[in-house]
């Protein structure tokens, strides 16, 4: 009988690099420890729980006011966050299934698989997709994770010995380093947008000395210090992911792990373009094979969405429900056929299950966290140890742990920017580099919980404890990165 087990549990570790030898030992400790994604989240209510009432927080209370979000006591503050995630829930789930569904089609399908030729050998494999992953989410974080992670399943088909969990990893990579800096990041899309930055965060920003109440992107993440910030974490990022992959006696590939890789286009794909039933086609039918009507729902969509831009700044203009109309668009023209379109969302709705099952409990941590003291009670200790050179990273530092719970940069940026703000306008640190050190800080906390993994683990049929020992080896280096970036690299001592 063939031997069918991975090469690594005879040798261990032997013949590895350092890093690789630290990436395949936090594995092999998840792997056996960590619970599932789903797990993740129960663990983290209580531990948010358990720190409330450490701190002095009221397990029971609720203001007068119906309309309050502020005096909660811990379980009243839980069930008033549960589903205050709600739309945002659905954005999600719209944005994982558009994403599928571009990905998908015919030329997307095509550019992967060439794209997945491109790299001979495992470790090369590896490294390839963290470049591509990080690239990819600093255009659009929501696409990356899709794109990335169908990257990876086909570079592991044509590298084989690639260590699969390890091309996972990488596929998510972007998402835990650049993903904030780029052109879909939350902070700074709000920050520059009046109608999407609350009025109390205005306030301070104009205190801050914008007269206007925004911070436009080129004070943002399109200063000089920003963009070389961002480039020197992707360098980390690729570096780590060359120096982490394991050589082909410690690998896991795909098929050890039990896992069916077809290809993305041709002979045995799921998407070889031929409908999947053999039925005679009825007369009826032909509404679903004619690209008539997918034309003019394209027309229609590029026709509003011309006047919707019209007069305004792209980037502040552009928002979640803006870019699942362009996803949403953009499949349905690249399908050209509504049944392919239709079998796309179809395959592509399992990977928003985890978003669906998990967000309203993410939401009851939100709410523990920001409708209690517990936000402001670490906001104050974070000001009181602070000063203008140490601020910027105890930022980084914060809002990287406040992302552990609650894992939505653009809801938690709403939680954090009055005091943030507030306190860089005491320090006289300049309002536009925080959002930066925001956005490089929380980022990092993806890869230290599963939350936004589940539609990247769920297309390449992966657990989060298979990836998150290199997770958290590329956060021991990515990190650090961050963190000296936002401060050698500060545009100004004092605020404008």
């Amino acid at each position: 009988m063939a031997d069918t087990q991975p090469k690594h549990a005879k040798h261990g570790a032997a013949g590895e690099g350092p890093l690789a030898r630290t990436a395949l030992r936090f594995t092999a400790f998840t792997e056996k420890w960590l619970p599932d994604a789903f797990g993740f989240v129960l663990v983290g209510t209580f531990v948010v729980l358990l720190f409330g009432l450490a701190t002095g927080e009221p397990l029971l209370k609720r203001p007068d006011d119906p309309a309050a979000t502020e005096g909660f006591g811990l379980v009243d503050a839980w069930g008033a966050g549960f589903w205050s995630l709600i739309t945002f829930t659905l954005q999600m789930a719209m944005i994982i299934i558009g994403g599928y569904a571009v990905a998908t089609s015919g030329p997307v399908a095509r550019l992967i698989a060439r794209l997945a030729r491109i790299p001979t050998s495992p470790r090369g494999a590896v490294a390839f997709v963290a470049a591509v992953a990080m690239l990819a989410s600093y255009l659009n974080w929501a696409f990356s994770l899709i794109f990335a992670a169908i990257l990876a399943r086909e570079v592991a088909r044509n590298v084989p010995k690639a260590d699969y969990r390890a091309l996972g990893a990488m596929a998510f990579l972007g998402l835990g380093t650049v993903w904030a800096q780029g052109l879909s990041g939350s902070a700074a899309l709000q920050v520059a947008s009046p109608s999407s930055s609350p009025a109390p965060v205005q306030e301070v920003i104009r205190a801050a000395g914008h007269s206007s109440g925004v911070i436009p992107l080129s004070d943002t993440i399109f200063t000089w210090q920003a963009l070389v910030a961002t480039l020197f974490v992707y360098c980390v990022g690729v570096a780590m992911a060359w120096f982490v992959a394991p050589g082909e006696d410690n690998a896991k590939t795909a098929q050890h792990l039990g896992i069916e890789l077809k290809p993305l286009i041709g002979r045995g794909s799921a998407y070889s373009g031929q409908r999947g039933d053999t039925e005679a086609r009825r007369p009826g039918d032909w509404l679903e094979h004619s690209p008539l009507f997918s034309l003019l729902v394209v027309l229609l969509g590029t026709v509003y969405l011309v006047r919707y831009f019209d007069g305004k700044s792209f980037f502040s203009a552009l928002d979640l429900n803006t870019v699942n109309l362009i996803l949403f668009l953009l499949a349905l023209l690249l399908h050209w056929r509504p049944w392919r379109m239709a079998r796309a969302v179809r395959d592509g709705a399992p990977a928003a299950a985890g978003v669906l099952l998990q967000f309203p409990l993410y939401g009851g941590i939100f709410g523990m966290i920001a409708y209690t003291g517990i936000s402001a009670r670490l906001a104050g200790w974070l000001v009181q140890a602070s000063n203008q050179f140490l601020f910027p990273p105890l930022v980084a530092i914060y809002s990287c742990v406040l992302g552990v719970f609650v894992p939505s940069g653009g809801s938690k940026w709403v939680i954090e920017a009055p005091y943030v703000l507030e306190a860089a306008n005491q320090l006289e640190v300049d309002a536009g580099w925080m959002v930066v050190v925001y956005d490089l800080g929380e980022a990092s906390a993806n890869l230290l919980q599963p939350f936004w993994m589940l539609p990247t683990l769920a297309i390449l049929g992966l657990k989060a404890r298979d990836i998150m020992g290199y997770t958290f080896t590329l956060f021991l280096a990515c990190f650090p990165a961050a963190l000296l970036a936002v401060t050698l690299l500060a545009p100004h001592v004092t605020g404008s």
